[in-house]
């Protein structure tokens, strides 16, 4: 018997060019009379104003706060009448949009999405509220053991940075922002160049053309982004403590990662499932929670900015394990650079990494966003077909060698918040 043809994911995706030169994915499916429309401006909070941040995160609650004719309470009812989901977000990189309508309410669904890009009114009153929820937010992490032993770890790690801010803003700095800063935002973010849109569900190419130039095409041309310098983690070997007397040390540590378009990001993608990133079955799992039991919860990741990659992860322990939690980790990252992972964790990784990546493609949310995510990172549709094959390709001596130039000497920045015994700050 045949072994059955594989499903190309990449043959559904339809490059579409409108009249007014605006480019999408496309990806036609009539099961359900949905429509789901993500887009993205390159330049999130790393474009924030200098002493400024919050501006991007405070634009992007504005969005849909009111636009044209529609006070904020008019545009939100029009939303709930219309049954139609539209947020917009900001990262470090990105300011994305998010759009999901029965395909009975498309007229009105964009209607609403393009007088929010078009014509936000940032109106007082909106402006204030969204203000009060962003400082409360932060005021709440300020306190929040997890959320600090973050913020300690990206200011050590990059120090006269954007990235050293919360993307969400930082407490003293939102108040700073007005309406002025959203409108000069607003005009230097959101531009055609910076554009990237991937739609799923049941619409087709002619008429998707038409509405995203309606959409799209009153924004400028050009967008006026500061340039972004490109830096690594820095402080390797370094631990920087922030006292709080609380019973566990929450911990976040990492190093220096890989570009997405490294040749060698798959198999460092391999090589992080094994060592930190298999959530029940990576080595440290096993190690420091497993047969230590010094933690719930250990892990590690990918993390790719624009502006510096990196291999981060994060745990949390009682104050007297820390030392130790911390000396598991750094012993278990030396050993996988010393002697990469066995043959038997090779393959095991690359059946749950091919296996689950089906798992972004049971909604048409999930795929219009794994759509969009690919564009951000530069990559054609093809990559939907390639990217399992690439995972299959890595070999254990692809591995090994990836494995110690991930994990190098063992050697993270480490960031605790709490009272860790035999841990000192330097």
């Amino acid at each position: 018997m045949n072994a059955p043809a594989k499903i190309s994911r990449a043959s559904r995706v339809q490059q579409i060019v409108t009249p007014f030169g605006i480019k999408a994915w496309l990806v036609e499916d009539y099961a359900v009379p949905l429509v789901a429309l993500e887009f993205s401006f390159e330049g999130g909070a790393a474009q924030d104003p200098q002493g400024k941040a919050g501006a991007a995160s405070m634009l992007a609650g504005m969005l849909d706060e009111g636009a044209g004719h529609l006070d904020s309470e008019q545009f939100q009812r029009a939303l709930d009448d219309h049954a139609i989901r539209l947020h917009f977000s900001a990262d470090r990189d990105e300011l994305t949009g998010h759009l999901q309508t029965l395909t009975r309410n498309l007229d009105k669904a964009f209607e609403l999405v393009t007088l929010a890009l078009n014509a936000p009114r940032f109106d007082a009153e909106p402006l204030e509220r969204v203000r009060g929820q962003i400082n409360a937010m932060l005021k709440r992490e300020s306190k929040d053991p997890d959320a600090m032993a973050g913020q300690a770890w990206r200011r050590a790690a990059w120090p006269n940075h954007p990235y050293a801010r919360s993307p969400r803003g930082e407490l003293g700095e939102v108040d700073t922002v007005g309406r002025e800063d959203l409108v000069a935002l607003h005009r230097k973010l959101l531009a055609r160049d910076a554009l990237k849109i991937a739609v799923v569900g049941a619409i087709d190419a002619a008429t998707l053309a038409t509405k995203l130039d309606a959409l799209f095409s009153g924004l400028p041309a050009q967008a006026e982004r500061a340039p972004l310098p490109q830096t690594n983690i820095a402080g390797l070997g370094r631990r920087v403590l922030v006292d709080l007397d609380v019973p566990q040390a929450n911990i976040r540590y990492g190093r220096p990662g890989l570009t997405r378009h490294d040749p060698d990001f798959i198999a460092a993608t391999v090589v992080n499932h094994i060592w930190g990133g298999g959530s029940f079955t990576s080595r440290l799992w096993q190690e420091v929670r497993e047969k230590r039991g010094l933690t719930y919860s250990v892990y590690s990741m990918l993390s790719t900015p624009k502006a510096s990659p990196g291999l981060i992860g994060a745990t949390s322990t009682k104050n007297e394990r820390a030392a130790e939690s911390l000396s598991v980790i750094s012993e278990e990252a030396r050993r996988m650079a010393e002697e990469g992972p066995t043959a038997d964790e090779l393959e095991k990784a690359k059946k749950y990494l091919v296996g689950s990546y089906a798992l972004r493609f049971d909604t048409s949310t999930k795929i219009a966003g794994h759509l969009l995510q690919l564009q951000q990172e530069g990559f054609a549709p093809d990559y939907l077909d390639r990217r399992n094959a690439e995972i299959e390709a890595v070999t254990i001596e692809d591995a090994r060698r990836v494995a110690r130039r991930l994990l190098g000497d063992g050697q993270f920045l480490v960031a605790v918040v709490g009272r860790p015994e035999g841990l000192n700050a330097g």
